[in-house]
């Protein structure tokens, strides 16, 4: 098992508390146990917010839960996955350090709101962190009354922790087209913050252009099951719940993240969003920012999988910064300023460069990352000059 100095160290890194870091370490060595009980693994297609981090985008909000579609209905048996649990978390144990006592895993069957069978699954866990009292858990939520449209897809599990297996870890899980298509039914369906955040990120994303024609035939299935019609934004204006999203937008996502972005921004790049998927817009396509005089080392590439950096202040905050349109207050040469974060690139001579632009003057600028004594994500937001490459996809 991992030290808690390093938990503490990915905490410092990501800018958030240390049993959100935790949680997400043990989240991981769950899905590798999984992965390695073939009549668990071979039914269960891993969705949602978790599956967003740990199978696509790395500077993503942290989740907490993991949800699967459970595609036969044999292994929504409680008693079964009981003891199917019992020797994963006997596996994690011998292969992790990681604590699952036998006696807290717990499933449950009950009736969801469409009057079908659903399980919920609770487990207790001991980690690095070692608490005292009680122990933190974590949720599973299972369910087969969802329509798989597409095959899923097998991913690489994102967990950049040293005691990361050989062969990596992997899981069944929605393929693109299928998780973004399902996030926007979901917000459609019930307007929560986190569907809105994913929705958003989903269209953002430079690197993943998904097939418009099958995004809308997936959309339109799962509209069909689930009985609504396909949305609109008129029509996510006009709910009820629409006053209740930006009152609990703070409250259900500001411990996931660092800087928590303003409702209004996400909330007013639906309109671009919806124009995209009527194929009445097209999604804006950015020149990356130009190099400005250094010798740079083109092999050299931002690393998918995010780390602690060992640098004087959080790269990764600053990553998540430009995921999420937001600007940084950075401290150099003893001047603060709020910039626009772009890209980090290496120079032939081994330097870390922040490619920035000043956002008062929309100066383009360069910053060396071992001279940087202060970086922090706002909560200001900007409007992209240049393709944001600071975050890349998948493990």
């Amino acid at each position: 098992m991992i030290s808690r100095q390093e938990v503490m160290s990915f905490s410092r890194e990501f800018g958030l508390v240390a049993n959100v870091i935790e949680k997400d370490f043990v989240l991981g060595w769950l899905l590798a146990g999984i992965e390695a009980y073939p009549e668990i693994n071979k039914h269960f297609v891993f969705k949602g917010g978790t599956c967003l981090k740990k199978c696509y985008f790395e500077t993503y909000r942290f989740s907490e839960d993991l949800d699967f579609t459970v595609v036969d209905t044999a292994y929504l048996d409680p008693l079964l996955l009981t003891k199917a649990f019992r020797e994963i978390a006997s596996w994690i144990y011998e292969n992790s350090g990681i604590e699952i006592p036998a006696e807290m895993i717990r499933f449950d069957a009950y009736e969801n709101p469409r009057g079908m069978v659903s399980v919920q699954g609770k487990l207790a866990y001991r980690g690095p962190l070692q608490p005292r009292g009680d122990l933190p858990r974590i949720k599973l939520d299972l369910t087969n009354d969802e329509v798989l449209v597409l095959p899923a897809i097998v991913q690489e599990i994102h967990h950049p922790y040293s005691d990361r297996p050989d062969n990596g870890i992997s899981a069944q899980c929605y393929c693109f087209e299928e998780v973004f298509a399902e996030k926007i039914r979901a917000l459609a369906e019930r307007e929560r913050p986190r569907d809105l955040y994913d929705v958003v990120n989903l269209y953002r994303h430079e690197d993943l252009r998904p097939d418009l024609k099958i995004l809308m035939e997936v959309l339109e299935e799962k509209c069909r099951f689930k009985g609504i019609p396909v949305p609109t934004l008129e029509m996510l204006e006009s709910k009820p719940e629409r006053r209740e999203l930006e009152a609990e937008w703070n409250n259900m996502l500001a411990h996931q993240l660092p800087a928590l972005p303003p409702f209004m921004e996400f909330w007013k790049e639906l309109s671009g969003i919806f124009a995209w998927l009527q194929g009445i817009g097209e999604k804006p396509v950015q020149e990356k920012m130009p190099v400005m005089g250094q010798q740079i080392d083109t092999t050299w590439s931002i690393p998918a999988q995010a780390q602690v950096w060992s640098a004087a202040i959080s790269l990764e905050v600053v990553r998540f910064a430009g995921a999420n349109r937001l600007l940084v207050n950075l401290g150099y040469q003893n001047k603060h300023r709020l910039i626009e974060p772009y890209a980090l690139r290496k120079t032939k001579d081994g330097n870390i460069l922040l490619y920035a632009v000043k956002h008062g003057t929309g100066e383009p600028r360069s910053y060396r990352v071992d001279r940087i004594q202060s970086a922090e994500a706002t909560n200001q937001s900007f409007t992209p000059r240049y393709a944001i490459e600071l975050n890349v996809t998948g493990p």
